[in-house]
């Protein structure tokens, strides 16, 4: 990613479907999947958009959270994704791919038929 980072309007537009995307793999709790998700460039995500995000996914029945006691420190709340966040995440992975082909063609340096 460069230096300049990505434009707030895509970021918003592209959170909810890269936060599902990243809960795929397991349960993880708000620090751990803001650092997953500056690792894979999106930047640094404040906890004041992550976590509102979060309880709307939860509201949307797509994510779930739990309270997990930790040995070294205070508990953690973990979110995991349900069955209808993955299917939800298989149909917007789908669109989201659509979209990106069709702004992709429309901003190519190739000439328009």
């Amino acid at each position: 990613m460069d230096d300049e980072g990505f434009p707030a309007e895509w970021l918003r537009g592209a959170l909810g479907l890269s936060v599902l995307g990243a809960l795929r793999d397991g349960p993880t709790y708000g620090y751990a999947l803001s650092q997953r998700l500056e690792k894979a460039g999106l930047g640094v995500i404040k906890g004041g958009t992550l976590y509102p995000l979060l309880a709307r996914l939860e509201a949307d029945g797509l994510v779930t959270a739990q309270w997990q006691l930790s040995e070294s420190g205070p508990g953690r709340k973990y979110f995991s994704l349900t069955s209808t966040g993955r299917s939800t995440l298989a149909a917007r992975r789908n669109r989201w791919q659509r979209l990106a082909a069709i702004v992709a063609s429309l901003t190519s340096d190739e000439e328009q038929s």
